[in-house]
């Protein structure tokens, strides 16, 4: 859970956005309403046994201690059978009266006699004290709840703003996804599901929370796979992306966390016009004790990439990674020569590259769509890393590219420290768009 928080915390910007549009929404046409003594997502839960399948990490982790509300009835019970049942303490009665109290002697209250009323101090001795008849049509009722109502956690009712999800609300629920990036479609997808079965219900903010996760979560699930490992060696994986949009940087995390796991891995600074970009990766390549392969600014990358390719062979190494330049997706003379690139490698081997990584700019919001396409089109793309959803107010994208193309999201990035790039989690993604709490 530790990557979760962060992600949640870089994430604010997004989750802040959603989190400041439910609110005001909710508050439109919305009022107070006591919250059911149940919890109240229940109202707005699907079937039992769905949870899980949104969930499962969540739920396993945390039904693993006994829950506290399987352990409150025993101990009430175990305190209110002797209540009424427990004899009279010694020295707690009133001395027992020889003739029944007159009006006038209960009128003027004797300080020695026992009094038939406890204090507030001592709720419990009201069940023990015998009660003269005479009082027990005036005894006043109890201003607080007694020792059993405060140990159930009687309390004041506590109140939510709740709001009938009607046609209007889906309407400003769509435009707040919208907002958030997550495109048309994809936006009358979630609000569609959310309302499946709980039209004209009111629901609070943080009940649709909950629904919005759920659904975005759903969207997210299929395409949230590590990226595959095969027994050929070296597997090759050729990473693109747009000018600017992280791939050095993705790079040099992969490679590290790869070697950290025991692979052998070899890089290939294929971005030949860039000076900078090949002092990264040479930087990385120390960190990690990973081999930097090179050449010389404004060298042919296709060149590069096949005399990486028997480097590797050579070697023995399991994975090659091979750095791209960065280039527009509308640019046709950069976008051959990846093209070309890929021609080049296959020639070395027929399957290779085993995996084409498409490095998107979170910023970028649905020019990633466009991206996506130009990209899988010229070089087969498999898979997607997303960075810096830390800089965007805008990342339901993501979403967006899921349900659109369905392509593998392999990692997210969120900074640029080397643990900032972690394997892509549904339902942790979904949690920290939206702004809810996993623990």
């Amino acid at each position: 859970m530790a990557f979760f928080k962060k992600l949640k915390d870089k994430m604010f910007k997004s989750s802040s956005k959603i989190d400041e549009g439910l609110e005001a929404i909710v508050s439109d046409g919305g009022a107070e309403e006591e919250l059911s003594p149940q919890a109240p997502v229940d109202d707005v839960m699907e079937a039992p046994g769905t949870a899980s399948e949104v969930m499962p990490e969540a739920v396993a982790d945390d039904s693993a201690p006994i829950p506290a509300a399987e352990e409150e009835p025993e101990i009430i019970e175990e305190r209110a059978v002797p209540v009424g049942d427990a004899p009279e303490p010694p020295g707690t009665t009133a001395p027992e009266p020889t003739t029944e109290p007159t009006s006038e002697e209960t009128s003027e209250p004797e300080p020695d006699a026992g009094t038939p009323v406890p204090p507030a101090s001592e709720p419990l001795r009201s069940t023990l004290t015998p009660v003269a008849p005479a009082l027990e049509d005036s005894a006043p009722a109890p201003a607080k709840p007694g020792l059993l109502g405060r140990l159930m956690g009687r309390s004041a009712p506590a109140t939510a703003m709740r709001r009938a999800l009607d046609d209007e609300m889906l309407e400003q629920l769509e435009e707040l996804l919208i907002s958030a990036d997550m495109g048309v479609d994809t936006a009358l997808r979630v609000t569609a599901n959310m309302a499946e079965g709980r039209y004209g219900r009111k629901l609070s903010v943080e009940e649709i929370k909950r629904l919005m996760m759920r659904e975005i979560a759903r969207i997210m699930e299929p395409v949230a796979r590590p990226l595959p490992l095969y027994p050929k060696t070296p597997q090759v994986v050729l990473v693109v992306g747009v000018n600017g949009s992280g791939k050095t940087t993705t790079i040099g995390k992969l490679a590290s966390q790869f070697r950290a796991a025991g692979k052998k891995v070899v890089i290939a600074a294929g971005d030949t016009f860039r000076a900078a970009a090949v002092e990264q990766l040479q930087v990385w390549g120390e960190r990690a004790g990973v081999p930097v392969l090179t050449a010389p600014q404004g060298s042919d990358p296709a060149s590069l990439a096949f005399d990486a390719m028997a480097k590797a062979q050579a070697d023995g190494a399991d994975l090659l990674l091979i750095d791209t330049a960065g280039r527009l997706q509308n640019r046709g003379d950069l976008m051959e020569e990846l093209a070309k690139i890929v021609r080049v490698i296959r020639k070395k081997d027929e399957t290779a590259p085993h995996n084409t990584l498409l490095v998107l700019d979170a910023t970028t919001g649905q020019n990633a769509l466009n991206q996506v396409k130009v990209f899988q089109d010229i070089s087969d793309v498999s898979g997607l890393v997303m960075t810096k959803l830390d800089g965007t107010a805008k990342g339901g994208v993501l979403v967006a590219l899921a349900d659109k193309f369905g392509l593998p999201i392999h990692a997210i990035g969120i900074g640029e420290q080397i643990d900032d790039l972690q394997a892509f989690d549904p339902d942790e993604f979904a949690a920290a768009l939206i702004g809810l709490d996993l623990s």
